[in-house]
């Protein structure tokens, strides 16, 4: 079996050649939460660091999310949430906040979260008059209203309207355009790739 490649900190990544910057990328709006302190924490996350970056083949399938919610919806954007987060973030997360029943909506830091390898994305969607969607819960909620598996049971009883599971179809839909999958308890959370293939083949940005 090949060696896991050295990790990579994330205050090198504007000199690695496989990682790409998300403003490169036409057709999509910005606002990390972890970068602010509009987040489920309170605090900014990132301070001190820039963690607006994908690999490459996640930077490129964005690309093609973008232009396939162009096409379907004209004048909607994807708006980018969270890409890059380093293992120094998502431990710290970990360290404060897994438990009580939370540990389903964080990877643990053994395993590693795709998004510390720059192949994930969180999103939502923005209209053409730049107003983010009501996709029926907050981005971070850490409830069952955020879970897509059950949003049948939800909109069958009331707790999610029709237009936010169209909202949220319409993003996976543009995800998928894009070479992304979704998972089963955040509508915001998309991987690139393969899961297993990043974490033993790939650089973990830390």
């Amino acid at each position: 079996m090949l060696p896991v490649p050295a990790p990579i900190r994330v205050e090198d990544i504007a000199s690695h050649p496989d990682f790409q910057p998300l403003r490169a990328i036409d057709g999509i709006a910005v606002d990390l939460r972890y970068a602010h302190e509009g987040n489920f924490t309170g605090r900014v996350l990132y301070r001190g660091i820039d963690c607006a970056w994908l690999r490459r083949e996640a930077a490129d399938g964005l690309r093609a999310a973008a232009a396939q919610l162009a096409r379907a919806r004209p004048g909607w954007r994807l708006v980018v949430l969270d890409a890059l987060r380093p293992q120094r973030v998502q431990q710290a997360i970990w360290d404060e906040f897994a438990g009580g029943g939370l540990e389903q909506y964080f990877a643990h830091p053994e395993r590693g979260s795709i998004h510390s390898w720059g192949l994930a994305v969180d999103a939502t969607l923005q209209d053409a008059s730049g107003r983010e969607l009501d996709m029926g819960s907050a981005f971070d909620a850490m409830t069952p209203l955020s879970h897509p598996e059950l949003e049948p049971r939800h909109l069958a009883l009331g707790v999610l309207r029709a237009e936010q599971v169209d909202a949220r179809r319409t993003l996976r839909e543009a995800m998928a355009a894009g070479g992304f999958a979704g998972i089963g308890n955040e509508w915001w959370h998309f991987d690139h790739g393969d899961r297993t293939h990043a974490r033993t083949r790939l650089p973990r940005v830390l």
